[in-house]
């Protein structure tokens, strides 16, 4: 489905740290295409879901090189052929795919030496038939990885205008808040990217509150902002997930629960009591955008009709204040639900020290 030029929004735009670079505030996330982790299509079917993205004012464009070992790159590069300037292009590196195998969808190893850095970006830019990139993350690195030699090494490529902005990408599952207090501290970079949602408001929130304590510059980019298809409505009590859907993962517990939720915050959907302003995937976004330090928000698009639904959310009443602070009150009683979700830990890179400190009455799963 395309999204007609009479009902086409233009997303807003917010900018990346204090780096100059603008970002649509509903952004592409790329790893959709290149992979069959969201459902199988062509590459000409990607190419032209790209397309539509764009044509719907969605121009931050979010990709990776290990996303299909370098498939989706190529694909995003074939899309943005002749729209470069209407795009702003990120892609990250850190992953070492090119000697190593992929199992299903497990980690690869990471490699973030200098060498190993400099080829991988040289063929991200080649793949994706341009000489710059707006923004480059590290992806999933990390916080003993980022040492001030590979710190020196992006801002070079920064400073030699390759790069417009630099970001850290965490993962692959939620937590990692040694690596994002990182990324907000050191002056290098401009974004970090993290599992941000209305039922996963941790380490988001944890961030948010940081930058905003600290003063930085930092941004936020919020990723699976539809908490793997609850707050889509994507993943009901009659879908049966296939075992290579990439939301299999959740155990279901995390469903089970999050359909009680669901049903708790159906308020959100009817501001000002006017049945209907905004579906309940709008306004999960909205709820993101009401933080300032979130610049962009990339939800996972399968198709021309979550990009006509989803990019109108920039067309959607902001949520009000005393919508937030409702959210804020279920979310300290856990929605009022007296189970567990079976989603308590958070990964850590540093044996849950960073969790500890942080204060989050979470447990830690360590490697």
């Amino acid at each position: 489905m395309s999204v007609p030029a009479a009902n086409r929004w233009v997303c807003e735009h917010r900018e990346l740290g204090n780096s100059g670079v603008e970002v649509s505030e509903i952004g592409f996330g790329a790893w959709v295409v290149g992979t069959d982790w969201w459902g199988d299509r062509s590459d000409e079917q990607a190419v032209e879901m790209v397309e539509e993205a764009l044509d719907a004012g969605v121009t931050y464009v979010d990709t990776g090189d290990v996303y299909g070992h370098g498939d989706s790159e190529e694909i995003i590069g074939e899309a943005i052929a002749g729209r470069r300037d209407e795009v702003t292009l990120s892609t990250k590196i850190g992953y070492d795919f090119y000697d190593n195998p992929q199992a299903g969808h497990g980690e690869l190893p990471k490699e973030l030496n200098e060498e190993y850095l400099t080829e991988a970006f040289e063929a991200s830019l080649d793949r994706l038939d341009t000489d710059y990139v707006d923004v480059l993350q590290l992806h999933n690195a990390d916080v003993d990885e980022v040492t001030p030699e590979v710190r020196d090494l992006l801002a070079e490529w920064k400073a030699d205008g390759r790069v417009g902005a630099l970001g850290w990408a965490l993962g692959p599952s939620i937590g990692w808040l040694a690596e994002g207090d990182a990324a907000i501290e050191y002056e290098e970079f401009d974004a970090v990217q993290t599992v941000f949602n209305l039922f996963e408001q941790q380490p988001g929130s944890h961030f948010v509150d940081s930058i905003r304590e600290s003063g930085s510059d930092t941004s936020v980019i919020a990723r699976v902002p539809h908490s793997s298809g609850l707050l889509n409505e994507q993943v009901t009590p009659d879908t049966v997930l296939e075992d290579g859907d990439h939301r299999s993962h959740r155990p279901k517990e995390w469903y089970e629960t999050g359909w009680e939720k669901v049903d708790a915050i159906r308020f959100l959907e009817d501001p000002d009591g006017v049945e209907g302003t905004r579906t309940m995937a709008q306004a999960a976004i909205r709820w993101l955008l009401a933080h300032d330090e979130v610049a962009s928000v990339t939800p996972t698009f399968r198709d021309g009709d979550d990009i006509a639904e989803w990019s109108a959310a920039a067309d959607v009443p902001p949520v009000s204040d005393a919508e937030y602070e409702r959210v804020a009150e279920l979310y300290a009683r856990n929605f009022d639900i007296d189970r567990d979700d079976g989603m308590d830990v958070l990964r850590t890179s540093v044996d849950g020290e960073d969790i500890e400190a942080a204060g989050l009455d979470k447990r830690a799963a360590s490697y």
